[in-house]
C-alpha cells in the first residue's frame, strides 16, 4: 500500500513510527503531527481539529470544510469535566455551531445508556481500594491505549510502595512511548524487569498487562493457562479485569477468569459493586449537549453496533433533526454532500480482505469457506473411470479421505460408493458430460456422508477417461 503521508497527534504519530520502524517501513513514510492550532489543506478541503476527552490523550474532533458544506466528526469522545488530561474544548465546538454544521458523525457506542459516562478519575477511588486490600500479589488488565488508566494505577502502585511489572509487548510499547512524552509519570525505580518477579515479595508487586477482551495470545490468556514463561498464577493472586467486556468478547473473557479461578486466583471485574473502568465513549446526555452546541442539518451516527447507532439517530430526532436528514449506514454505504445537502450514495466494495501470505490482494471469500470446509470436515476424494466411447463405467468408485474419520467408517466409504456407482450409471446410460458426472458425484457422496456422519466434507470429484 502507497501511504505517502500519516497526519496524527503527538502520542498517535509517536506510535505510529514506532511500529513502522519494527517494519522497516518508517523512511516510506513522512508523518506530520497536528493539534488543535493545526489547519491542514488537501486540495478544497480544510481540515482543523478539536480536543476532546477520551480514554487515551490527544483525542481530537475533526472539522473538514468543502465548498458543499462543513463536516464534523467527534471521534471517539465522552464529555469528561474532570479529565486526567486536558480538558474538551467545548467553546470551540460550539463556535462550530454558531457557523454551521451541514453533517455531523457522532460517537455511538454508549448510546444506549441514559445519563452521563462518569470521570476517569472516579475509577482512582476504585483502583486505590483495591489495592489496599490485596494482600498478595496484584495483576491487573487493561487496554493498553489507556494512557488515563495506566497512569492510574502505576500512581496506586507507588502510593501503595508497589513495584511495577509490565508485561506485553503492547504494554510495554504504550508505557514507553507515553513516558518519554510525559503523558505517564512514573519514577524509573518503581518498574521492574519481568525477570526481577521471583525475587520481590507478593505484596509489593503490581503486575500491569494486556488481555482484558480474552485475547488468546495476550499475556493474561498465556498467564491464565501456564504458558507465560515468567508468570504463573499463585493461589492468593489479586487478577484485576479493569476494562469493560466489547460486545463479541464475553465468551474469551469468561474463559480466561475460569482458568484464573482455577489456579486459585481471586479475580476482580467491573461491576455495579466494584467500579473498576470508565468508558471513554458517550452516553445520551452527553450526545444531546453535543447535537445542541453543534446543531447539525444532517446526521450519520457511527461507531458502536447497529442497535446503537439506531438508538443514536432516534436520539437525534427527539432532538429536532428531521427522520429523513438522519442516515444509518452499514459498510459500503455513501452519504453525498453537495451544496449543502445531503443524501444516501452510491454504494462502494466493501468486507473483509483476507491476507495470505505475504500477498496483500486478498484472498476471496470462497476460498476462505474452501479452507474452514476442509478444517471441519476434512476431504473425500472420489474416483471413477470411464470409457467415453461406450459411455460405460469401467472403474467402480474408489474413496480417499484426509481430514475425515469416522467410526463406522469402512462401512460409511462402502455405501457411499455403492450410491455413486448407481447413480453414475444411470447418468451415463443418456448423454451425459463431465459437469453432469462431476455435479452427480458430489450431490450423491454429500448427501450419503451427511445422512451417515452428519458433516459435511470437501467432496473432489476424479474423472478417468480411457479415450
Amino acid at each position: 500500500m502507497n501511504i505517502p503521508v500519516i497526519y496524527a497527534p503527538k502520542l498517535a504519530a509517536a506510535l505510529i513510527k514506532h511500529r513502522l520502524e519494527e517494519y522497516r517501513l518508517v523512511d516510506r513514510v513522512k508523518i506530520v503531527e497536528y493539534d488543535d492550532e493545526s489547519p491542514i489543506k488537501v486540495d478544497d478541503f480544510l481540515v482543523t481539529f478539536f480536543r476532546v476527552t477520551h480514554s487515551i490523550p490527544d483525542s481530537f474532533g475533526i472539522v473538514v470544510d468543502t465548498q458543499e458544506g462543513r463536516i464534523v466528526t467527534t471521534g471517539d469522545f465522552k464529555i469528561d469535566l474532570t479529565p486526567i488530561g486536558p480538558d474538551i474544548q467545548l467553546n470551540k465546538i460550539a463556535d462550530l455551531g454558531r457557523r454551521g454544521v451541514t453533517l455531523l458523525l457522532s460517537d455511538s457506542t454508549n448510546a444506549e445508556n441514559e445519563g452521563y459516562t462518569p470521570s476517569e478519575r472516579n475509577v482512582f477511588e476504585s483502583i486505590n481500594e483495591i489495592f489496599t486490600r490485596a494482600e498478595g500479589r496484584l495483576i491487573v488488565s487493561t487496554f493498553s491505549s489507556n494512557i488515563s488508566r495506566i497512569q492510574q494505577i502505576c500512581e496506586a502502585a507507588v502510593l501503595h510502595h508497589r513495584k511495577i511489572a509490565i508485561v506485553g509487548k503492547s504494554m510495554e510499547n504504550a508505557v514507553a512511548i507515553s513516558r518519554s512524552y510525559g503523558y505517564i509519570k512514573i519514577p524509573d525505580d518503581a518498574i521492574i524487569d519481568v525477570s526481577e518477579i521471583r525475587r520481590t515479595k507478593l505484596n509489593e508487586i503490581v503486575v500491569l498487562c494486556t488481555g482484558s477482551q480474552g485475547e488468546p495470545m495476550a499475556a493474561l490468556s498465556r498467564i491464565a493457562t501456564g504458558d507465560h514463561k515468567d508468570i504463573r498464577i499463585i493461589p492468593g493472586d489479586t487478577v484485576v479485569f479493569s476494562s469493560s467486556a466489547i460486545p463479541g468478547n464475553g465468551i474469551s473473557i469468561n474463559n480466561v477468569v475460569d482458568e484464573l479461578a482455577k489456579c486459585g486466583a481471586n479475580v476482580i471485574t467491573n461491576s455495579i459493586l466494584s467500579d473498576i473502568h470508565s468508558s471513554g465513549h458517550p452516553a445520551k446526555q452527553e450526545l444531546r449537549l453535543m447535537f445542541k452546541l453543534l446543531k447539525p442539518k444532517y446526521f450519520m451516527p457511527v461507531h458502536g453496533e447497529h442497535r446503537m447507532q439506531v438508538i443514536h439517530a432516534e436520539l437525534a430526532q427527539s432532538l429536532g433533526i428531521p427522520k429523513e436528514n438522519c442516515f444509518v449506514c452499514d459498510n459500503g454505504d455513501s452519504v453525498v454532500i453537495s451544496h449543502h445537502k445531503c443524501e444516501i450514495g452510491y454504494r462502494v466494495p466493501s468486507g473483509v480482505t483476507f491476507i495470505d501470505g505475504n500477498k496483500i490482494d486478498g484472498l476471496a471469500p470462497s476460498v476462505i469457506k474452501d479452507r474452514k470446509v476442509l478444517t471441519d470436515d476434512g476431504m473425500v476424494a472420489v474416483v471413477i473411470g470411464i470409457d467415453t466411447k461406450t459411455n460405460q463405467l469401467i472403474v467402480a468408485p474408489k474413496i480417499y479421505t484426509n481430514g475425515f474419520v469416522y467410526r463406522r467408517h469402512q462401512n460409511v466409504m462402502k455405501n457411499t460408493a455403492n450410491a455413486v456407482e448407481k447413480e453414475i450409471k444411470i447418468v451415463l446410460a443418456g448423454k451425459a458430460n463431465f459437469a453432469d458426472l462431476k455435479n452427480t458425484i458430489k450431490k450423491v457422496a454429500g448427501s450419503v456422508l451427511y445422512k451417515e456422519t452428519k458433516r459435511n466434507p470437501m467432496i473432489i470429484p476424479l474423472i478417468m477417461s480411457k479415450n
